[in-house]
Order: C-alpha cells, then structure tokens, then sequence
C-alpha cells in the first residue's frame, strides 16, 4: 500500500531507472535538427496590443530555421552581403564606386554632360546679375 501505482518502477537511482531515456536520445535529437535544418521550419506570430479598440502596437514576428543550402535554394541569401556577417561582403559605398568605375554607361555620360552645361549656364547668369548689380550700384555714386 505504500506504492500508489504497483508494478511500476518510480524514477530514481533507487530502482535504477531515469526519468529521461539515455540511449538514444542524442541520437533522436540530431536526427530532429537534422529533418529541422534540411526541410526548413517557419514560426510566425503577430502580437497586438489594444486599448478601447484603439490599436496601440502591432509586432510581427517571422522566424525561418533552416540550413544554409536549403536557405539558399529558397533564394535566401541575404548573410553573404552583409558586411558585418561576411568578411568578403563589401560596403555599400565601395559597391556602387566600384560599379560606376569600371562600366560607365553612355546613358550616366550623357547626364553627367547635361548637369555639367546645366551648371555653366547658371553660373553664367549669376555672374552677369552680380555684374549688373555692381555696374547700377556705381552709377548710383
């Protein structure tokens, strides 16, 4: 009458069992994070937060656990090009020199040589209106 549930061994060291079962399980759990990892897993939530049916704060959640090739295979990628992740990722500003650099387009010569003329024409104007400004001011005298 002392044991509630007779013919059932309790945990313990007392009776040489455990709770947990040893064998096997870090063997169950790698091929869980193996499947996990190989299949991709999505965990997604939203969390509101209302008062008086006035929304205050909404927060969406979106969490992807998956291997690199299987993110990369879903066109995720985004890791390579960030330069705090990726010692071969560049920073943007030397991206886009780069760019421009070494294949500039006719079409960016062609804007370049518009704002250039687009420039001298108004540097011209003002010159001939402080010109004539000076020239009215010494007819003034």
């Amino acid at each position: 009458m002392s044991d509630p549930l007779p013919g059932r061994a309790g945990p313990g060291p007392a009776h040489g069992l455990s709770p947990y079962p040893q064998q096997g399980s870090s063997a169950n759990l790698a091929d869980i994070l193996e499947r996990v990892l190989d299949k991709g897993i999505v965990i997604a939530g939203d969390i509101q937060i209302n008062l008086l049916d006035i929304e205050l704060l909404t927060i969406k959640l979106r969490l992807l656990v998956a291997s690199v090739d299987k993110a990369k295979e879903m066109g995720i990628d985004w890791w390579e090009n960030d330069p705090s992740l990726s010692s071969q990722a560049r920073p943007p500003r030397e991206v886009r020199s780069r760019t421009h650099e070494s294949a500039p387009s006719a079409e960016l010569e062609r804007e370049n040589s518009a704002l250039r003329t687009e420039l001298a024409a108004l540097r011209s104007a003002v010159d001939a209106d402080e010109a004539s400004r000076t020239h009215g001011r010494e007819e003034d005298a």
